[in-house]
């Protein structure tokens, strides 16, 4: 996970730098505490090599900061779909055949409606990936660290 997190151009829209993985899983592991959702590593079926994490985290909209549903009153709970990926693996499908199958478990067994991306105006990557998702643009929000993101809104 350190080959993502380490990583300036894979972290460039979503946060940066990370070199702590300990401190990453521990707040991974959190969030499924918290919420009962939270984010996936990917490792391809042939050779079990880690490509990168997808998975879903929820926002707080009064804000706009990470946050568990409990902590954002439940109603302005909205839960992310995201996902980052190993640089070398850019490129293969792998982030929307990943994302694809978390929004379809998310929808199935934790039973979440609505679901969006943040994506940075920047990043054309992972909005190609939305698009091939079928996710649509709609309203600029302000993250918490005065970072402008498009709300992406997957189709129910």
């Amino acid at each position: 996970m350190l080959a993502l997190y380490a990583d300036p151009e894979a972290m460039r829209f979503i946060g940066g730098v990370e070199l702590d993985a300990t401190a990453v899983i521990g707040r991974w592991l959190e969030r499924w505490k918290a919420n009962g959702f939270g984010h996936f590593a990917v490792e391809r079926r042939a050779d079990g090599r880690l490509l990168g994490r997808t998975g879903i985290i929820a926002w707080d909209t009064r804000n706009w900061h990470i946050a568990t549903i409990s902590e954002a009153a439940g109603e302005f709970a909205q839960p992310e779909l995201g996902w980052a990926f190993v640089r070398e693996h850019w490129g293969n499908g792998y982030a929307t055949e990943a994302a694809s199958a978390v929004r379809t478990w998310a929808r199935k067994e934790r039973e979440l409606g609505r679901l969006i991306s943040l994506i940075h105006p920047d990043n054309t990557a992972s909005q190609r990936v939305a698009k091939r998702l079928g996710a649509e643009p709609t309203e600029t929000v302000t993250l918490g660290k005065d970072v402008a993101c498009v709300v992406w809104v997957h189709p129910d």
